[in-house]
């Protein structure tokens, strides 16, 4: 086990009052959710407000709608999911249900009537902000004597009295929203207000009722929003306040969790018994990992027991990154993924416990199979695009896609091992002590950008995918050993793609043409999916029959012949209509 100092977590205190003011209904709405760990680590603390508009009757129902969906279903998307990409799938599912309601009500024809709302929102993750906003209502940060907006009105002003919301919730069918993100202290203090609130008190009332009140928040709250009422605010009434009392110097997450309360396990030897498992032999030993096949006495089957170096015990950093490669197969539910072994016991000791696949890695199989068919190439391709595929969908990325990490069962399945560098978005964006950004897999297999130190994206598993794709096909990369080499952008720029294409080769030059986009040196010219480049590996794409299609006079000479002819009548008789009109 790994001593540990006490840490810090992600702390705030928070304050919230809203009043329907002189208004018949309050049509505003707000809301806030600081839930236990895991998700205190993994998804932040998150608050919201939304205000309806006053020429819609039903606003109020697309202002709950909004605040209720956004902090219920955020803390249900994906922990391997960023802020961004969950906040954003959620506001959009939203803004389209808006949307759709107001198309199928009696106001299908004017929007300023229908399900519309503003809509700002905030969430604390580890040491970082992130602030979502569409509309008119405002977030603003507090410093001593003033405060800072820091979102824009979202306001079209047609006259100095006449103006219109120019986007909110559920007025398009596809939602524009702002998004930032920084960093966050202790102490600091934001504020979420409506219009009702912030056009009728001043910053200096806000900041000293923030003080007079830090005790107690919602008081503060209730007080600022009763001061705007008594200077004449007409409208709803809302205000929130977040004051970040303590943030984290390591998030808590699962992983480290459970890293810290198993103890290592005793040296492991074939035909000993541990902990419900039966040891059949020793597959692998490194300095940082020990492999064994073993067997569950309770349901026969085989797996993969992988244990951690003992002389590594104290390292927290490694910890983490070795239950990683479970954590992260708990969360992919793919036939061409390695899966995890379901724990159907509780487990006495530090270790992971994966699938046991009875066949071969890539690498073995190209040994074996030196001139594979195009066939064959298109269904191991078209396999791993669809595992890949599945990080992707999960804002992970593999990094280290190499034939020794692909595996092809007796029965033809390939599924693909090894997330020791898989990058997963989620854990990036918090202060642990997962290593996450820039992991490079090997050399060879790994794209160019990875050597600029750019952040990498889906692009970067596509590369290492053609690379894999090319070796298949010819035994060789198709830069050779030149990408690592290359560790500037005017050096990549010099290096050349080898062509499949020889005297001795087979292969369709359209084939040739769809690997070398999928290995392209620029990742954004490779290709924008990878389901377009399996399709492509298997039929002409329409770019490689526009770029090698014969001249029109090779194709139809008559028809060549036809139209020169035509143009050369046209401009005998232009010269002439100038030379009479002259």
């Amino acid at each position: 086990m790994v001593e540990q100092g006490p840490s810090h977590t992600l702390r705030v205190a928070i304050g919230q009052y809203s009043d329907k003011g002189q208004k018949e209904i309050n049509q505003d709405f707000h809301g806030a959710s600081i839930p236990a760990e895991p998700q205190l680590s993994s998804k932040g603390i998150a608050l919201a407000l939304a205000d309806g508009i006053s020429s819609s009757s039903v606003s109020q129902i697309a202002s709950a709608a909004a605040i209720n969906g956004f902090l219920g279903d955020y803390y249900c998307t994906s922990e391997t999911w960023s802020v961004k990409q969950s906040c954003l799938k959620v506001l959009q599912a939203t803004n389209s249900w808006l949307h759709s309601q107001t198309h199928q009500s009696q106001y299908r024809y004017d929007k300023n009537k229908g399900y519309v709302c503003t809509f700002s929102g905030l969430v604390i993750k580890s040491n970082t902000a992130h602030i979502f906003h569409v509309g008119d209502s405002r977030i603003y940060r507090l410093h001593e004597t003033s405060m800072e907006q820091l979102t824009t009105d979202h306001r079209l002003w047609v006259s100095e009295e006449q103006s219109y919301l120019s986007r909110a919730l559920g007025i398009e069918e596809l939602l524009d929203i702002d998004y930032q993100n920084f960093g966050v202290k202790v102490g600091e203090l934001y504020c979420l207000a409506t219009d009702g609130v912030f056009e009728f008190v001043s910053a200096a009332f806000i900041i000293d009722c923030i003080k007079d009140h830090s005790d107690d928040l919602n008081i503060a709250a209730q007080r600022i929003v009763e001061q705007a009422y008594q200077n004449g605010s007409d409208d709803n009434l809302t205000i929130q306040i977040l004051r970040i009392d303590d943030l984290p110097d390591h998030a808590a997450t699962e992983i480290s969790q459970h890293a810290m309360e198993l103890p290592f396990p005793p040296a492991l030897a074939p035909r000993m018994t541990f902990d419900g498992y039966h040891i059949e032999r020793e597959l692998h030993v490194t300095s940082r990992s020990s492999v064994f096949l073993a067997t569950d006495i309770d349901t026969n089957v085989r797996v993969i027991l992988k244990l951690p170096s003992i002389d590594k015990r104290d390292e927290p950093a490694y910890l983490e990154r070795f239950l990683l490669e479970e954590w992260i197969a708990k969360r992919i539910d793919n036939a061409h993924v390695l899966k995890p072994i379901s724990d159907l016991r509780q487990r006495q000791y530090l270790y992971v416990a994966m699938e046991f696949i009875e066949g071969k890695n890539l690498a073995q199989w190209m040994r074996d199979n030196p001139k594979p068919s195009l066939d064959q190439v298109r269904d191991i391709v078209g396999q791993v695009a669809k595992g890949l595929r599945a990080f992707h969908r999960l804002e992970m990325l593999h990094q280290d896609l190499k034939p020794d990490n692909i595996m092809i069962d007796a029965h033809g399945t390939v599924k693909i091992i090894d997330f020791g560098a898989t990058r997963v978005a989620g854990l990036v964006e918090m202060d642990s002590h997962i290593q996450q950004p820039h992991i490079l897999g090997t050399a060879q297999y790994s794209a160019p950008e990875y050597f600029l130190g750019e952040d990498p994206t889906v692009y970067a598993d596509q590369f290492s995918l053609g690379v894999i794709t090319y070796q298949m096909l010819s035994g060789k990369l198709p830069y050779g050993l030149e990408v690592p080499k290359a560790r500037t952008r005017r050096a990549q720029k010099k290096i050349k793609y080898q062509t499949l294409i020889d005297e001795d080769s087979d292969i369709p030059r359209w084939i040739d043409d769809a690997v070398s986009k999928a290995v392209h040196i620029n990742p954004y010219k490779r290709y924008e999916a990878l389901s377009e480049f399996v399709y492509d590996l298997s039929h002409p794409s329409q770019r490689f029959i526009n770029k090698t299609k014969p001249p029109l006079i090779e194709r139809d000479p008559i028809a060549f012949w036809q139209g020169t002819s035509l143009a050369l009548f046209l401009v005998v008789v232009w010269l002439l209509m100038d030379k009479f009109a002259w």
